[in-house]
């Protein structure tokens, strides 16, 4: 792994020493939004390669999951450049985008509940499993194959955390953990470039987040994609990121590896507040 080694790609941008001879996941320039007059992201520059782990880090209110909005096209930017592997996603829907290549879980967990959980992971794969209409209201073989395929590709899926044989119960019926560990199954069921996790380990205990440190990894491993989390643990984000960006009020006040971000006065300043004069 080449956890820590970077390279420098453009000013202010690092991605991780085997990424640098690959074209970028996701470059953002110059990224913001403006909600009636008040600047909510303003500036935001980032890259990041294409199998890299970075996080995004910062207080709270600091604009984090504005940014993932803005890459998902919940808001429209008022300014800047997001590309995606090289695509332009200026007017993109967030599900132009979302097929584009970019998924991502939520703060507050949003599952079908009602739904058993290899229904909610079919529902990931409206993007690469497929069938017509009139094939499925009058059963054809085409459907049947199609329903065969889902069925082997969600058990394949939740396989990665060990939940196929959850596969028949209630999604509302599992346990928190299980529940998020799920959203993050279905987000991949779209066959995304870049997987963005919004507080993954939100809720979790020490023994489940020492395990999502190593799905996540598996993941990134497996599937050969890039990773981009937000994270209020940092245990989890100083042991898994290879680049870290810090965003306080709207905009980044320092990047680098984790040894350097937790050195960094800036940050510490921006978590702790300032230190009085004697």
């Amino acid at each position: 792994m080449d956890k820590g080694k970077i390279h420098e790609v453009i000013s202010e941008s690092i991605i991780p020493a085997r990424d640098k001879d690959k074209r970028p996941v996701l470059e953002c320039s110059h990224l913001g939004i403006t909600f009636g007059g008040l600047v909510a992201v303003d500036d935001f520059n980032l890259t990041v390669g294409a199998t890299e782990i970075a996080g995004l880090i910062g207080p709270n209110g600091a604009g984090k999951t504005t940014v993932f909005n803005l890459l998902t096209k919940v808001y429209q930017p008022t300014h800047g450049t997001i590309l995606l592997d090289g695509q332009d996603t200026r007017g993109m829907s967030t599900m132009q985008v979302n097929k584009a290549g970019i998924a991502r879980t939520f703060q507050n967990i949003r599952l079908f509940d009602k739904l058993t959980v290899e229904e909610n992971v079919k529902i990931g794969l409206h993007n690469q499993i497929k069938c017509s209409t009139v094939s499925s209201i009058l059963r054809l073989p085409s459907y049947w194959k199609t329903e065969k395929e889902a069925h082997e590709k969600a058990l394949e899926l939740l396989s990665i955390f060990d939940m196929q044989d959850m596969a028949d119960y209630k999604a509302g019926s599992l346990p928190y953990g299980a529940q998020r560990r799920l959203e993050i199954v279905r987000a991949l069921a779209t066959n995304p470039k870049l997987l963005l996790l919004d507080e993954p380990a939100a809720g979790m205990n020490p023994s489940e987040t020492a395990e999502l440190m190593e799905n996540i990894r598996k993941i990134r491993d497996t599937f050969q994609i890039a990773i981009l989390l937000i994270e209020h643990d940092m245990n989890l984000v100083m042991g898994i990121c290879e680049g870290i960006a810090v965003l306080n009020f709207g905009r980044i006040i320092a990047k680098g590896s984790p040894e350097e971000i937790q050195a960094n006065p800036t940050v510490i300043e921006a978590y702790l507040g300032k230190k009085k004069e004697d």
